[in-house]
């Protein structure tokens, strides 16, 4: 079992600067809510559309970004496999494949990239960023299903969504060494769920880019950082109050623990990625509108030589993207045993994106 340390890497981007629009119109000439309130209806078609481009543009440019940076020299003394390089830079052509396939499908509506800031400094904390980037971008298109109606629109998201999760499959196992899914069903977010996780890596957009109807709720911090299934740990975010619950996203599920003196025990069982939000009033039902806190990202994920030996032990730490070993070497283990059971000595990790902390 690997030891491991805490890195919380996008907790350094939560501190970048972001671009507050004051516009809600949507790019069709509609009226949205304001980014403080719920959707009146659901969003048009072509606004969720520019909302699944804005992510595509922002992991285009990471992808971009890292491969500019790190030659195969680098991936190789890293510790990276061999074919880790050659094989993102296939998931690069991916990204922008689908920046021109979205582009073309929104015609004239199509946002253009922003500016973006990336916390990662070698290539291992590069890898990690990818996995849980390709993750949320699996449960970006799920949760913006629903909002679709024009059929045509909707295949060009499903046939994104299928690719993006065989990207984050690839990176956990082939990569990063963990197991390559959270179980039979992904979780899905909402648009302000999402963005909570996106911003903090937008820096500065386009003036002319269409407004999107969304906000971004405040990040949340653990102590200890290596928490596990079972574990009480104490919560740190802006707007902590009495009465309050946590929520664990896992499938299409959710687990509801109760918040007292900023504690909270990490239900027993979890496995794989599984999503924290903080909700006010004691509500125990998945809406922005009772979300106080969140997403936070945590991974729970076996890694492969604890599947080969047949431990059940979860391997992993606090991250806003990964961890990191004591020596300075990123590492994304993290798990938990595939019958939902809890190991005894494991060291699960409390993996945390750390999310802008919007104002309205």
């Amino acid at each position: 079992m690997k030891t491991i340390a805490a890195l919380s890497v996008l907790s350094l981007a939560a501190a970048t600067p972001h671009v507050k629009r004051d516009d809600y119109s949507a790019i069709d000439g509609s009226f949205v809510s304001p980014p403080c309130c719920s959707f009146l209806t659901s969003p048009p078609d072509a606004t969720v559309l520019n909302f699944a481009l804005t992510l595509e543009h922002l992991e285009n440019a990471f992808y971009q970004e890292a491969l500019g940076k790190f030659d195969q020299q680098a991936f190789t003394e890293a510790g990276l496999p061999e074919s880790a390089r050659a094989l993102f830079e296939q998931v690069s052509a991916h990204e922008a494949a689908h920046v021109e396939f979205l582009s073309a499908a929104l015609g004239e509506k199509a946002t253009q990239p922003c500016n973006y800031s990336f916390p990662y400094s070698t290539p291992k904390e590069f890898a990690a960023v990818s996995q849980i980037l390709e993750g949320v971008g699996v449960s970006a298109y799920a949760g913006a299903a629903k909002y679709i109606k024009n059929p045509d629109y909707l295949t060009a998201a499903a046939v994104v969504l299928s690719t993006e999760a065989r990207h984050a499959s690839w990176v956990a196992q082939a990569v990063n060494n963990v197991e390559p899914w959270s179980g039979p069903l992904d979780t899905p977010l909402t648009l302000d769920q999402v963005y909570s996780l996106a911003s903090p890596f937008i820096t500065s957009c386009p003036e002319s880019n269409p407004a999107l109807p969304v906000k971004a709720f405040p990040s949340i911090s653990f102590t200890p950082t290596t928490a596990q299934p079972g574990d009480e740990v104490t919560l740190s975010f802006n707007g902590s109050a009495d009465g309050q619950t946590a929520l664990f996203l896992t499938g299409l599920s959710q687990i509801v623990a109760n918040v007292s003196d900023s504690k909270v025990t990490i239900p027993q069982n979890l496995t794989g990625t599984v999503y924290l939000i903080i909700n006010k009033d004691g509500q125990e039902t998945v809406s922005d509108n009772h979300t106080v806190a969140g997403p936070a990202v945590l991974q729970f994920q076996k890694s492969l030589s604890e599947l080969t030996n047949g431990t059940a032990s979860t391997n992993g730490t606090e991250s806003s993207t990964g961890t990191e070993t004591a020596d300075g070497a990123e590492s994304t283990d993290g798990s938990a045993s595939t019958d939902g059971s809890e190991s005894t000595n494991s060291t699960s990790s409390v993996s945390i994106l750390s999310s802008y902390t919007g104002q309205c």
